[in-house]
């Protein structure tokens, strides 16, 4: 089933032509990229988006990619913190930051004369909120992992035979996800959880998230990490660096890391898909 996917895949993108690639560093991403160079070439050129929304060490990640593949690669700044429909932290906040990012990926493939820009949504985003796939469809963005119906673990498992460096890392949205809708987005706050993160990664865990709710620090990591930050050592080092930081208390979520936590209290609202960047 997958290798048949797999195929679908290649004749899809084939079809394309040329295409520009929003390329976020991630897993879907960068399996998107991998399979649209193995297929077109030098008619690739790949996309990465920079601000203070998204952690720095992801553009690093996507610039050495990018180099092992040989491929063209644009940074292009986006300025999402500069609109106040953004920065005011409303629940479609993404379709704000998506419709003038991929405004950009357009003007660069209109630019070039390339035949579409697409980016590395799938099949599993249909079931969460996401307004952002509002901004990929108002500007004809392609999907193609979400066209051929491919999952998270469809990719992690062929990107592992690929021997994609990518095959087993953790999501890493933007940092916004970490702050309640309804509260301002700073840089300062964005800095304060990319801080806060790199101390509880520092200790070997892999997937968290620190939602910032002011004084409070809420982390979320997996049951099995609860043990580690639980050990007395490691605990004080958290509990210290995330005072530093500006945070008055320290908490653990005991339901544990899970996808889209702080859309808790949306109700029935769903969205679509923006993954990929």
């Amino acid at each position: 089933m997958q290798s048949e996917k797999l195929e679908k895949l290649r004749g899809l993108l084939s079809e394309m032509g040329t295409a520009v690639v929003a390329f976020s560093a991630g897993v879907d991403s960068t399996f998107l990229l991998k399979v649209a160079v193995d297929v077109l070439g030098d008619n690739v050129v790949a996309v990465t988006a920079t601000s203070a929304v998204r952690a720095a060490r992801e553009l690093d990640d996507a610039r050495a990619f990018a180099a092992s593949l040989g491929v063209e690669h644009i940074i292009v700044e986006s300025h999402e913190l500069e609109a106040d429909a953004f920065t005011s932290n409303p629940p479609d906040r993404c379709y704000i930051c998506k419709r003038g990012l991929f405004a950009e990926l357009v003007r660069i493939a209109a630019e070039r004369g390339m035949s579409c820009v697409m980016d590395g949504s799938i099949q599993d985003d249909e079931g969460d909120y996401r307004p952002g796939m509002r901004a990929l469809a108002e500007l004809d963005v392609r999907s193609p992992l979400k066209e051929v119906g491919f999952t998270k673990p469809a990719i992690r498992a062929i990107s592992r035979e690929m021997g994609l460096p990518t095959w087993d890392k953790p999501s890493s949205p933007c940092l916004v996800t970490r702050i309640p809708y309804g509260v301002e987005i700073t840089p300062e706050r964005l800095a304060r959880i990319e801080r806060a993160e790199a101390i509880i990664a520092g200790l070997g865990v892999r997937e968290l998230r620190v939602r910032d709710h002011g004084s409070v620090a809420r982390i979320e990591v997996g049951v099995d990490d609860m043990k580690l930050l639980l050990d007395p050592a490691n605990r004080e080092t958290v509990v210290a660096g995330l005072r530093e930081l500006g945070f008055t208390f320290v908490t653990l979520d005991l339901k544990g890391y899970r996808r889209g936590s702080m859309n808790v209290g949306l109700g029935d609202v769903k969205g679509t898909s923006n993954s990929g960047w």
